[in-house]
């Protein structure tokens, strides 16, 4: 098995050995990349190391995103854009907004947006892109956001959440800042719903992403932790649980591609 893809292979396999050990994700000892020769962010997810990790890839991060998804990542922002149903003059909060690829599509909708990440890096490349744009770019963690109670009528994030430390504690974070009635949607790497398609998308995780990363990638080794981190991250229906025990209500996903992705959406109870 090549070097990269082992390395994929077991961070996944370790941090699934782990979280079966738990009722909720919660974090996991230390991991490193010991095939690679490397530590890095592992799958415990330790905020201050993953946001490093984004930084350094911030610059060519859109780039190599097309390139490892074929161009398939579009189709499934534009899913969750049309989930979120935005009407103009409404506030959403887009989480984990990297870039800005996602906050462009949402100002388009007539929405006010609030654009939040933790990696610096990534924010001052949003900042370069989306200048002129009415959007508010706000540095700031998932897991203790940085905004009022009942604060928007929409939250969301897409490709994010499987990088928090804390899934449950982001959840809830979540629900406190939307308005009572307000959605969320989440967009994620998921499991495919059928066993062909899931094998070959493990091969296309722990073997094409590590070589492709390496050819294309400013830091290689951050796609080798990202490749991981979707493989041990649990299904839709594992998280769907998650979204209802956080106080989520009106739980739903839709697979995309096959279940590669789902988009999930929730609303937050009306007297909350």
């Amino acid at each position: 098995m090549p070097r990269g893809a082992q390395s994929v292979q077991q961070l996944a396999n370790a941090a699934r050995a782990r979280r079966l050990n738990r009722r909720n994700w919660q974090r996991a000892p230390s991991l490193a990349c010991q095939d690679l020769g490397v530590t890095i962010a592992d799958l415990e997810k330790e905020p201050h190391a993953v946001a490093a990790m984004f930084d350094d890839v911030a610059g060519k991060y859109d780039l190599t995103d097309t390139l490892l998804t074929v161009g398939v990542e579009k189709l499934w922002r534009r899913a969750t854009v049309k989930a979120l149903d935005l009407k103009p003059g409404q506030r959403v909060l887009d989480l984990a907004c990297g870039t800005g690829t996602s906050t462009r599509a949402l100002t388009r909708r007539g929405a006010q947006v609030v654009a939040c990440d933790f990696s610096e890096g990534m924010l001052a490349v949003g900042r370069r892109r989306l200048g002129g744009l009415p959007v508010r770019l706000v540095g700031g963690d998932a897991t203790s956001l940085p905004f009022a109670d009942n604060s928007f009528d929409a939250v969301t994030i897409s490709f994010g959440l499987r990088n928090v430390a804390d899934v449950p504690r982001a959840l809830a974070e979540m629900r406190r800042v939307a308005k009572p009635g307000g959605r969320l949607v989440v967009c994620e790497f998921s499991r495919p719903r059928f066993r062909v398609v899931r094998a070959m998308y493990r091969f296309y995780l722990t073997r094409v992403i590590p070589l492709v990363a390496g050819l294309v990638a400013s830091n290689p080794e951050a796609y080798t932790y990202l490749a991981a981190s979707i493989v041990a991250w649990p299904d839709q229906y594992l998280l769907e649980r998650q979204l209802s025990l956080a106080g989520w209500q009106q739980v739903t996903h839709r697979n995309v591609t096959g279940g590669i992705v789902a988009v999930h959406k929730a609303r937050k109870g009306p007297a909350d």
